[in-house]
């Protein structure tokens, strides 16, 4: 989807996007905070470890907010697994997809590499002692934490973005920022995890 302007939003069946054009690439400036596909099937709200864990067994799509409270989806929106990411019936919105490793790795190299691009992505607000943001780009992200098997962590220290790429069986490629430094990490995790949409 093409901005008309440096910022733009575009409104869809149930909300507004916003959304800001770096380089040649137009990226959603907030989390992704939808619970269905674009088909209108519903994603699976899991609001419990054993719902979160069935859900991997089973490699069936599934979101949930974190510590499961309400507030903190207002503010960082779902975090999803691996399964809804990657869902053919699709997560993002029409106009949109969930980015690939390779546009990942062209947004950062344009923005200065991993050792300097997450001070100019990341929120200048809300990161704890609020170190190395800048938030250059106008990106915003925010440290909403994320989800693994042994529950939740990394709530306002750290934020960690999905790729749609697979690194290997049951792994795919992500991007993870964390609070104190200008770093972004190129990592693959497990698709149990939860993660951010952008």
């Amino acid at each position: 989807m093409v901005a008309s302007s440096c910022f733009d939003e575009v409104e869809t069946k149930n909300f507004i996007i916003k959304s800001i054009k770096i380089n040649n690439q137009e990226w959603m400036i907030a989390n992704l905070d939808i619970s269905h596909f674009r088909n209108g099937d519903l994603i699976l709200h899991a609001k419990t470890d054993e719902e979160w864990k069935l859900a991997e067994v089973n490699k069936k799509p599934a979101w949930c907010y974190y510590d499961n409270e309400l507030k903190n989806g207002s503010l960082y929106g779902k975090l999803y697994n691996w399964y809804a990411v990657s869902d053919s019936r699709g997560i993002a919105p029409v106009g949109w997809h969930v980015p690939s490793d390779l546009e990942w790795s062209k947004l950062i190299d344009y923005l200065g590499g991993e050792d300097s691009a997450g001070g100019k992505l990341k929120s200048k607000e809300g990161w704890s002692k609020n170190g190395d943001n800048w938030n250059e780009s106008s990106f915003s992200a925010l440290p909403g934490g994320c989800r693994t098997p042994s529950g939740f962590n990394g709530l306002k220290t750290n934020e960690i973005f999905w790729s749609l790429t697979e690194e290997r069986n049951d792994y795919s490629w992500n991007r993870e920022f964390y609070f104190g430094n200008s770093h972004v990490t190129r990592f693959n995790y497990h698709h149990w995890h939860g993660f951010s949409v952008r």
